[in-house]
């Protein structure tokens, strides 16, 4: 959540207070749009108020006219007095316009803020920048705002509980924060619970009936209770609403009318908002989708439409339409025609690997093997299909001989041959993987697995280095006791003469980067051992 104020330094001394308290009243109502109006009816009498043009780029942000408000902001920054914190300002218009890279740009010229901080966190996870992002999510502190900005992650990443349980927190200290109640709703809808969502929605549409982003999830919650002409009669009362209120909630109206009628104008509509709404995209490839549920009547055009669900299900975690790719991979591998066909025992394979039956699989692709030797799709699910098994030499084998660079820089190819390598006993080689990667939430995610399976398997110089790479990034976590695990494992390992005493050094290193308490008991044991065995660790 990113929230800008314009700066007020001193008293103001107005010459016309009632103008400033009309003005306060708009904002009061959040009518920005009179607001907007007001003040530039003042400037062109030349009655100019004071903070003038840093409320007009505020009552512009409002509105949702990002380009207005970058316009006023980038006029001030030319000024010689222009204050300092303009350009974080400029920034978060930027960022709502999706210019990222322009947005970080004028961040970085403002001074250090609470705001600047919100905007860097919230632009270092656009940029998959896991190392930043948690840099900045360290700066965070227990206030509203940034409070708010750290629930408002949690629900990008689908983590709606998490942000549940700091709105609630936020609003049992804050009772009068009404608009909290929109958030832990929008939550609740996120998690399928529409009739919790409806509940919460109507405490806060007691009190501002005229919410475009309420009244646009009361629609989306009797779509999903009801049906779409349910879901459409709720949208009437916001068209008259979205004519003065929020710019982006016509393009939002547009966009759902669409969804509720079935698809009806979807190729007018959708296409131009891909880039604008996130869920456009998705409710465009449905409709292309749905276009295709006709056409199937001969087996490819079936195998065609279980691909296109497969992906569809999986991309978004779909049981639906997973389970629609897997009845229609197995129509076409158990018809009579294909079932004795390289296409209808790839879709058996594809079947039962959606099914997670693991040994069907393989039954059916060992049968065509000899048909794609030089395949690195097949390969690819073969090797899975091994791993999964527990055959992890064999699946590492399968996965070095692919080419394709499109899959081999695939986070679940390298998490799969990462795990091989381990579970073969070649931990320096899943090390080597995640240190070729780049700082992303893919690479912390693999740090993650090389950490426990190392551990698992008993690997634990590379499990401590690896928790400690986590802790490093996140040091609020609980990586320390991983780590500290590891630590002590490693130096078991060295006590029974299964790894070089040399080694003790690097434990030592590794426990003292933590500076936990802890850590400084387990390095005075370690030390007496290496002193009563003269081990030098110099």
């Amino acid at each position: 959540m990113l929230l800008i104020t314009p700066g007020n330094n001193g008293d103001k001394k107005r010459k016309n207070k009632s103008k400033v308290l009309s003005l306060e009243e708009y904002l009061q109502q959040r009518d920005y749009l009179g607001a907007l109006t007001l003040l530039q009816f003042q400037r062109s009498t030349g009655e100019k108020e004071e903070h003038a043009d840093l409320w007009l780029g505020y009552c512009a942000f409002h509105l949702g006219d990002y380009k207005r408000a970058i316009e006023e902001y980038k006029s001030l920054t030319v000024k010689p007095d222009c204050p300092a914190e303009v350009w974080v300002y400029l920034g978060c218009a930027l960022f709502f316009l999706g210019l990222y890279k322009d947005a970080e740009e004028a961040a970085s010229k403002a001074p250090m803020s609470a705001l600047q901080n919100r905007l860097l966190f919230h632009l270092a996870h656009k940029f998959n920048n896991e190392e930043r992002l948690m840099g900045f999510h360290q700066n965070l502190l227990d206030v509203t705002e940034d409070q708010l900005s750290l629930a408002s992650m949690h629900y990008m990443r689908s983590h709606y509980q998490e942000a549940i349980d700091i709105y609630k927190r936020l609003l049992l200290q804050n009772r009068d924060f009404l608009a909290l109640k929109v958030y832990v709703a929008l939550c609740y809808y996120k998690l399928d619970y529409y009739d919790v969502s409806q509940e919460v929605l109507a405490v806060y549409l007691q009190r501002v009936p005229d919410s475009t982003i309420a009244l646009n999830l009361k629609a989306c919650n009797h779509f999903r209770l009801y049906n779409g002409k349910a879901a459409e009669a709720e949208l009437n009362n916001l068209m008259d609403i979205s004519s003065c209120s929020f710019e982006f909630a016509k393009e939002l109206i547009q966009h759902n009318l669409v969804v509720f009628r079935g698809g009806v104008g979807a190729l007018q509509v959708l296409p131009p908002l891909i880039d604008v709404i996130p869920e456009a995209r998705l409710n465009l490839v449905i409709y292309y989708l749905r276009q295709v549920q006709d056409l199937c009547h001969k087996p490819s055009e079936y195998i065609l439409k279980g691909v296109v669900n497969a992906a569809l299900g999986q991309e978004i975690g779909s049981r639906d339409h997973l389970k629609i790719a897997q009845q229609f991979f197995q129509l076409v591998g158990g018809s009579a025609s294909e079932c004795d066909t390289i296409p209808g025992r790839q879709c058996m394979a594809s079947c039962f690997f959606l099914l997670r039956q693991f040994e069907d699989v393989l039954v059916y692709l060992s049968s065509v093997k000899g048909y794609f030797c030089n395949d690195d799709t097949f390969s690819f699910n073969y090797a899975q299909a091994k791993a999964a098994l527990g055959n992890y030499k064999e699946a590492e084998e399968l996965f070095l001989l692919i080419q394709s660079e499109k899959i081999i820089n695939d986070y679940i190819y390298l998490s799969w041959l990462t795990r091989c390598y381990i579970m073969n006993q070649k931990s320096q080689l899943a090390w080597e993987l995640y240190l070729k990667m780049d700082t992303s939430s893919d690479s912390f995610s693999l740090l993650q697995l090389i950490a426990n399976d190392c551990y698992k398997m008993g690997q634990f110089y590379y499990a401590a280095k690896a928790f400690d790479a986590l802790e490093k990034l996140d040091p609020g976590s609980n990586y320390w006791e991983g780590k500290r695990g590891a630590c002590i494992g490693m130096f078991q390992l060295i006590l029974a003469n299964k790894e070089p005493k040399e080694m003790l050094k690097e434990v030592l290193a590794l426990l003292r980067n933590s500076g936990n308490p802890q850590g400084e008991y387990f390095i005075r044991v370690m030390r007496k051992w290496a002193k009563d065995n003269r081990v030098l660790l110099s």
